[in-house]
């Protein structure tokens, strides 16, 4: 090779090298952080994914959102939103969507024999692998069940659902609304849980709005307890008047400061959500939500 080939190659390569060193390097190479998908329960669609769920989807995307939380799996049909798990599956791969959790009805067996509960968490079971859910959800506890006593009844159930769900290779997690910190004689039903079920078995999935909405401590004080076992946050705003749901930045509820300061050693996923109470229509609070979480708070997570 001649010399004036070789200066030519090494330039060249000396080029390319200085390009690489003025790219910018992700924030997350630097800090070590993870970089979280931006998730959306898809509950505060519900409307709009009953009238059209392959277009609701479709806008989701293009909001900028990657991952999704669903509800309302079709245990006889298979389906959810009225498609078959496998065609919705396919759904999502075309839009590049992800669906990491899902809130099953799982309440509805709380008071029913133990077999029968058995059945359905295998039918929930089978609905999670085929869209390649990492966890199952329980949801919700009717009012008729929140005294202390079911708490502790719960905590029973939740270890045996959490242990059923782990041999079948999956994650099992329990969300939080308001009543699980109402007061009963100095404990309350969060205290419960956290105490009675096995830390391996039964995950947390915090809701952020009514752990400020309702605990007496804050959010960050809830983490600081079991910080690995919160591995999914649902993340909404609170009306500054009502102290109802509200798009993210128009509420109390001051994100950019909590996102600093919760331990996420535990976190794996985050859902934006907003259960009602509109401004205009829940296809523009998500737009909105979106907007000012990737201005404002994405770069905490």
């Amino acid at each position: 090779m001649n010399h004036s080939i070789q200066r030519r190659k090494f330039i060249g390569q000396s080029g390319l090298l200085l390009t690489a060193l003025a790219l910018p390097i992700p924030t997350s190479a630097i800090t070590g952080k993870r970089r979280y998908k931006m998730g959306l329960q898809l509950f505060s669609i519900r409307d709009a994914m009953a009238e059209d769920a392959i277009a609701t989807l479709k806008k989701v995307k293009a909001l900028g959102y990657e991952d999704l939380e669903i509800y309302g799996y079709n245990v006889k049909e298979g389906s959810y939103y009225g498609i078959e798990a496998g065609a919705f599956k396919h759904l999502l791969e075309d839009l590049q969507l992800t669906t990491s959790s899902g809130h099953y009805g799982l309440s509805d067996y709380f008071n029913q024999p133990s077999d029968a509960m058995a059945r359905y968490v295998d039918q929930c079971i089978e609905g999670a692998l085929a869209l390649d859910q990492r966890y199952i959800t329980w949801p919700w506890m009717p009012a008729e069940f929140r005294s202390l006593d079911n708490f502790k009844h719960l905590a029973k159930k939740l270890n045996v659902i959490g242990e059923q769900v782990s041999k079948a290779g999956l994650g099992f997690a329990y969300h939080n609304h308001d009543f699980e910190f109402t007061d009963h004689g100095g404990e309350n039903g969060y205290e419960v849980i956290l105490r009675e079920t096995d830390p391996s078995l039964v995950k947390l999935q915090l809701d952020l709005y009514w752990a400020v909405h309702s605990y007496e401590g804050s959010p960050a004080d809830l983490i600081k307890m079991q910080p690995e076992r919160f591995v999914m946050w649902h993340i909404k705003d609170m009306d500054k008047g009502t102290r109802d749901y509200s798009e993210l930045g128009n509420g109390s509820i001051d994100y950019i400061k909590m996102l600093q300061e919760l331990d996420q050693s535990g976190l794996e996923y985050y859902f934006i959500e907003q259960g009602g109470n509109y401004a205009v229509n829940s296809m523009q609070s998500i737009a909105d939500s979106a907007a000012y979480f990737k201005e404002h708070l994405r770069k905490y997570l």
